[in-house]
Formats: C-alpha cells, structure tokens, sequence
C-alpha cells in the first residue's frame, strides 16, 4: 500500500534527509587512498549519532553495518571492512537516516584519484540519469515515466540498466511500496502529491547483467566492468518534486 504522507510526517523526513545529506558531506571529506571501508562506516555512524538519528542500515533484514560502500564492480551494499580505498576505485556510497520513526535513503558514487575517461563518463552519467528520471515526477505521472527517462538516457549512453535492482517508496520503513523501476515497466500506478520516494540509478559500464556474491549482501556485474550509484529522497509535489536529501 503507498502511503501519502501528512505535513508533520513530511517534516520528519525533510530532518532526516537532511542529515543523510550531511552525513555524505562528512564521509566525502575523509574519503581518500588508504582509508579502509570500516572506516568510512564508523565516521557515518557516529555522524548520524550525534545529530540524533539512527543509521537505517544497520539491522535491516539483517545487514551488518550502518552504511553501503560499494567499489568498482560493486553495484549496491557492499559490507564495510579491512579493505583499502585505492587510486583509481570508483566508491559508491549509500546512506540511510531514521529521525524520530522516519526514514531518507540517498547514494553518492565518486572517483578517487585518476580513471579512465570512460570511467569518468559513468559516474557524470549516472548522475545525468538520475535528473532525468526526476524530472518526470509530478502529481498524476506514472511510475513508468522515470524509469522510461532514466532508460532512455543510459542508452544515449551506451550503459546498461541493472534491472534486478530498483528505487521504492520511503517512510516509516526504509523501503516502502512502491517499486520505481530505472527501466520501462507497463506501471500505470499514477504519482499523487505526498507521495516520497526514492529514485536510484544504477548503471554499468559494460553489461546490465548482475551476480549475487556468497554473503547474500553485495551485488557485482557479471562482466567485472565498474557501476555507479546515485540515489535522492523526493516528495512528490502537485507541480514537480522537492529533494529531501540534498541539493
């Protein structure tokens, strides 16, 4: 069942965008060559902390740690740990906020140190298709409208569309009804203003084929090429969309 929400609960989760949003900021500081993805995971949590929230994360149907660190072939929830950031890693970043019951979900992918142009054209891309699937959302849109833009721009692209993984709804639970496909689906269910969703671009460079590693967490492409990640919070509006996890 897709929720609208009410103004007090809109509030909530402006609050807990927010801090999603200031919590990227915080992690993309110290996000270098030899910090270790335990690392990044600690300065998130502690972040998220002490501006009074909780990491959605961490729990969720079991996953082990507060925020997903997913590199190069990595497409989405990799588990932090012992390794290295290294020159030339393309770092997906994904954070999730709950303040006070309510929840914001939003990704980040950077370049640390020196890639491949067509590396650099992934990330600028993925981030492109992500705007272009937003600037679909208005009250009375279908679904089906964002993923047809987002598909339609990694194609210009060249990039494949992971379709095993897509956006979703957002409130009292990090992932809500309904699903938001980055792909053309025959969805007929129709945007109403209150709505708040999470919309994610996932793309890769070569194929949109995908596998599931042993720990039943991190997905990777199948052919070992590098994906991006980028994800906002939006709350669907009579006339467009307001982000609530940042510019």
């Amino acid at each position: 069942m897709i929720s609208i929400k009410s103004e007090r609960e809109i509030e909530l989760m402006k609050h807990a965008g927010h801090i999603n949003y200031l919590t990227h900021q915080e992690v993309a500081k110290h996000l270098r060559v030899g910090i270790t993805t335990k690392e990044l995971n600690d300065l998130a949590h502690k972040f998220i902390l002490a501006n009074d929230c909780k990491p959605s994360f961490l729990g969720f149907e079991g996953y082990p740690a507060s925020i997903c660190v997913s590199i190069n072939d990595e497409i989405v929830h990799g588990i932090p740990g012992k390794r290295k950031i290294k020159n030339g890693d393309v770092v997906s970043i994904d954070i999730g906020v709950e303040y006070k019951g309510y929840h914001s979900d939003s990704a980040n992918t950077y370049i640390v140190g020196q890639v491949k142009p067509e590396v650099e054209a992934l990330v600028a891309n993925t981030k492109k298709s992500l705007y272009e699937g937003l600037s679909a959302i208005k009250e009375g849109a279908k679904i089906s409208d964002i993923g047809s833009k987002v598909e339609s721009y990694a194609k210009k692209c060249n990039l494949g569309v992971v379709q095993e993984l897509v956006g979703h709804g957002v409130g009292t639970s990090i992932h809500e009804d309904p699903d938001v496909p980055n792909y053309y689906t025959p969805n007929t269910r129709v945007l109403k203003a209150g709505m708040v969703i999470a919309v994610e671009p996932m793309l890769n460079l070569g194929s949109r084929h995908v596998y599931l590693e042993e720990n039943d967490w991190t997905v990777r492409t199948e052919d070992g090429l590098p994906s991006a990640h980028f994800e906002h919070t939006v709350l669907v509006t009579k006339d467009g969309y307001v982000i609530l996890t940042g510019e």
